[in-house]
């Protein structure tokens, strides 16, 4: 990876655990950091279930299969540049909140969908 180091995505309570990360979610982050050009803040990436209770995960959260992360982002300029960048390369499930956007493409749900928290 040229932007991120894969330990950003690790469980805060689990070391090494961000290489359960999926591939694919890797390299459309990289490639929505290359295309927003500036640094990407990621929140949260892989989740063991214990972090994922603490910090009111759903129980079939994508964090905790890989195939989800959240990325800082709290102003509506940054915001609004995340999100076409996000969109263009492809993430389908995009969730957003006042500090932060969800994105996933988790297989197992319902695509090409937009929520709030």
């Amino acid at each position: 990876m040229n932007y991120f180091n894969i330990a950003e995505f690790d469980s805060p309570d689990l070391p090494g655990s961000g290489q359960n990360m999926k591939p694919k979610v890797l390299l459309m982050l990289e490639e929505t950091r290359k295309r927003l050009g500036k640094a990407i803040h990621i929140n949260s990436g892989f989740r063991s279930e214990k972090h994922n209770k603490k910090v009111g995960g759903k129980k079939s959260s994508s964090h905790l299969t890989g195939w989800a992360v959240d990325i800082h982002c709290t102003t509506s300029l940054d915001r609004f540049e995340m999100l076409k960048c996000l969109i263009k390369v492809g993430f389908n499930r995009i969730g957003i909140g006042n500090t932060f956007i969800h994105v996933d493409i988790d297989p197992e749900k319902v695509e090409n969908v937009i929520w709030t928290y």
